[in-house]
Parts: C-alpha cells; sequence; structure tokens
C-alpha cells in the first residue's frame, strides 16, 4: 500500500580547484569562513566546507591511496579546527551526527578515528540509539543522528573490522531502527515524519528510508547477514515510488551553497534516486529490476 501520494545530470566533481591551499574547502570545517548566521538564514545551511566536501569525496568514491587525498588527509590534519571548539579535526567535536560522519571519511581514508569511535560509544542513549540534541536535553534517539552514526561504525568495522564494543553498539542503533520498520513511531506506528518517506541525493544529515535500506544493504554485504524482514513495508514504498518509465524521482532538495547540483530538480526523473533505489531492489532479491 503506497504510504505517500507522491542519471547523474551534474558534471564530474572539480573539487581539486575548489581546495584551499591549506587543504580545507572554503575556509572552514563546518561553516565556511565567511559565513554568518545572517547569511545561514537567509541563503539555507551552506555544504561546501571541509566536511561536506570530504564526506562526498568519499561517497564518489575518491581512491584513498592516491597521492592527492593522502596529501589532502594532512593537510586537514595540521590546518583544519571544528568550529565548536577549535579542536583538531580528526578528532572530531561534540555532535553526534557530525562525528558519525567524520569517523566514516576518516576510517575510508585511513585516519585512526578510535577516539571518536569511543566517543560515540559513550554518547549511545538508553533506547539503543542516538541524537545530536542530547547535550541540550533529549533522551530520546532521532533517525538522522543514528544513521549518521550507523554509517560511520559500519565502515569503521569494514576497514579495521571494529571492535566487540563498536558491534554492539551498532547492532543496538540497527534494532532502534528496525523496531520502528525505518519509519514508524515505536508506540503507536505512525508515520514518524513524512519527509522520511522522500528520497533525495544528497541527503547530507537527512534520514529517508532509501538511505537507511541503503545502509542495511551494505551491512547486510560486509556481514554476510540475511535482509531483516522487518524491512518489507520500507521496500515496498521504495517499489510503489517507482514510475511509469521505471526510473524515480527527486523527491526534495536542501537549499543552501554548493559546489554542484546532483539532480535536475524537484518532481524531476533522478539517475542517482533511480540507482539507490535499483541497488536496493536487487540486494533485497528482486528478479526484475
Amino acid at each position: 500500500m503506497p504510504l505517500l501520494a507522491n542519471s547523474p545530470t551534474s558534471p564530474t566533481p572539480s573539487y581539486s580547484s575548489k581546495i584551499d591551499e591549506d587543504g580545507q574547502w572554503d575556509g572552514g570545517s563546518f561553516v565556511p569562513r565567511d559565513f554568518s548566521e545572517a547569511k545561514w538564514k537567509l541563503e539555507g545551511q551552506p555544504w561546501t566546507s571541509t566536511y561536506h566536501t570530504l564526506t562526498k569525496l568519499r561517497e564518489f568514491g575518491l581512491d584513498p591511496e592516491s597521492e592527492r587525498a593522502k596529501k589532502t588527509v594532512e593537510l586537514v590534519r595540521h590546518n583544519c579546527r571544528w568550529d565548536h571548539d577549535g579542536q583538531p579535526y580528526w578528532d572530531g567535536e561534540v555532535e553526534e551526527c557530525i562525528n558519525g560522519q567524520t569517523v566514516a571519511t576518516g576510517a575510508y581514508f585511513g585516519v585512526d578515528i578510535s577516539s571518536i569511535v569511543e566517543r560515540l560509544l559513550g554518547d549511545r542513549m538508553e533506547d539503543g540509539g542516538w541524537n545530536c540534541e542530547r547535550e541540550r536535553g533529549s533522551v530520546r534517539s532521532s533517525f538522522d543522528s543514528t544513521i549518521s552514526v550507523l554509517e560511520g561504525l559500519l565502515e569503521y568495522e569494514r576497514v579495521t573490522g571494529g571492535t566487540q564494543e563498536s558491534i554492539a553498539a551498532r547492532k543496538s542503533g540497527e534494532e532502534y531502527l528496525l523496531k520502528r520498520k525505518l519509519f514508524r513511531r515505536l508506540s503507536n506506528g505512525a508515520v514518524v515524519d513524512e519527509k522520511y518517506l522522500l528520497f533525495d541525493e544528497p541527503g547530507r544529515w537527512n534520514y529517508d528510508i532509501l538511505r537507511a535500506l541503503d545502509y542495511f544493504r551494505k551491512q547486510s554485504l560486509l556481514t554476510g547477514e540475511a535482509p531483516d524482514s522487518r524491512l518489507q513495508e520500507a521496500i515496498d514504498h521504495v517499489r510503489f515510488k517507482r514510475q511509469d518509465d521505471g526510473k524515480w524521482l527527486f523527491d526534495r532538495e536542501h537549499k543552501g551553497r554548493e559546489w554542484f547540483t546532483m539532480n535536475e530538480g524537484v518532481g524531476r526523473p533522478s539517475s542517482w534516486m533511480t540507482l539507490r533505489a535499483l541497488r536496493v531492489l536487487k540486494w533485497w532479491g528482486e528478479k526484475h529490476v
């Protein structure tokens, strides 16, 4: 049943032409150097800083053994400091979403980020997940924070083998999502947020069920575990959203400064959405995708 009635189009990323001499992008770790709170309110969150760019380079598959990647990692190590309190970049900061993706990127590029992993293990909430609002009093996990941390722990595990503690934390975060079938409230089964049923790329810190399914696909391929049956309703929604021409649409965008766009516009067919959806359905066992 439907839950909502509702080709990569960008040029090859030219991040090398955007990088600063000190190895940063746009002069900052999470926020560009020249960005102000007033600009944020006017333009939206910027996506051109070092953190966001390194995340995309990882997702695009930049060879971590390449000379350029290794040089950038070292430049970031020596020159980049977090906006929060001036912490060295590869030491992480305090927010779970940021630390989760920093773990993923650091592990991918061969950085020892075990100290950030340890912090994330201590930040896990009683219900099994994470919430970047924890320091501001939140006592419940969020879908957005949990998926960001899970992606980091899984990449850490892929590269290093993980630890007994990190694997247990990963499994508890997965269970948090699975108990809720990726998008439903545990209390009454209602949809937590209808935006979770809309697909976008790049998702950045935002959660949606296609991102979660892609995570579980990667987890299954790494661990050899069979797909969990509690993913079925989310899979059905992915199948429902396929258009008559076999493609999937780009559902929503996140405004703000960026190096380039990856889709042709909201409501239009998207090669990125189609690739990701087909990949998930093939993993699930669809024979004709």
